[in-house]
């Protein structure tokens, strides 16, 4: 029988941050031998772990050459990456989460492959006392904005599930609710920047991808001087890397942004 810490995979690969993100904070990053050069937290890894792929591309052969036990991955736009893998016999998990409870049992799954289960837990329950806290804090506000999440300009692309629901704990409301269930960027895209206008929102954030957000840019679209959050220069970024991915960051620092943006409109 092997001992408790060498159960589950020793050789892992993060194809995305988040699954490197974690396996830190559970104090596991020495099983990680492969991580994505888009991996900003923490910084430490960028300094301990060779960088292997990007998000839609990946040296397979280096990969390989790492000789990894498993492979973890995010969505359906990793799938090429994944079934290259596959056919050259390495085990990879693909996860498609895309909500805050998502975020919270990913962290869970993941814990309980590494044979981590009781400190991943106690990860995720701390987590969602903190999101809870910030909840509580958003219930005593005077009022909640209306809330335009960008999270690209060209074409306009509105925020994904997760980025909602972060919004509405953070004490807003997302204009575009029902853009958000969409799980494909395409689904989200605004043909009609009027639908923006209409909607009318109090508060503008970006979050462009890993591009600077110019908000003077977007005050200058056609139109866009009618909407609130233009006329009161409320328009603000939040940093991608803390917010754009299903992971400990968004939970955290990307919702404490938001929320600290959000209570400095309510409350001015």
């Amino acid at each position: 029988m092997r001992p408790a810490s060498a159960r589950g995979p020793q050789r892992i690969v993060c194809l995305t941050e988040e699954p490197t993100e974690v396996l830190y904070a559970l104090g596991e990053q020495h099983r990680i031998v492969g991580i994505s050069g888009f991996t900003v937290r923490p910084a430490i890894a960028r300094r301990e772990k060779p960088k292997v792929s990007a998000f839609t591309s990946a040296k397979i052969d280096e990969i390989l050459r790492l000789e990894p036990d498993f492979v973890i991955g995010f969505s359906d736009i990793q799938a090429e990456i994944a079934s290259a893998l596959i056919r050259q016999g390495v085990e990879v998990w693909i996860s498609n989460h895309r909500s805050v409870d998502g975020v919270l049992d990913y962290i869970r799954r993941l814990g309980a492959l590494v044979g981590a289960t009781d400190k991943a837990n106690a990860y995720a329950d701390e987590l969602a006392r903190g999101l809870d806290a910030i909840a509580a804090q958003a219930a005593t506000l005077p009022r909640r904005p209306s809330v335009y999440f960008e999270e690209w300009d060209e074409p306009m692309i509105s925020g994904i599930r997760w980025v909602s629901e972060l919004v509405a704990i953070a004490g807003g409301d997302d204009i575009f609710p029902e853009r958000a269930a969409s799980s494909l960027a395409r689904g989200r895209i605004l043909e009609d920047p009027g639908e923006v206008i209409r909607r009318a929102p109090d508060i503008i954030l970006g979050s462009w991808c890993g591009k600077k957000f110019r908000p003077e840019k977007v005050a200058a679209r056609p139109g866009w001087d009618a909407i609130p959050a233009v006329r009161d220069g409320a328009l603000h970024e939040i940093k991608s890397p803390i917010i754009l991915q299903p992971g400990p960051a968004a939970l955290t620092e990307g919702v404490r942004a938001i929320a600290d943006i959000v209570r400095a409109w309510a409350t001015r």
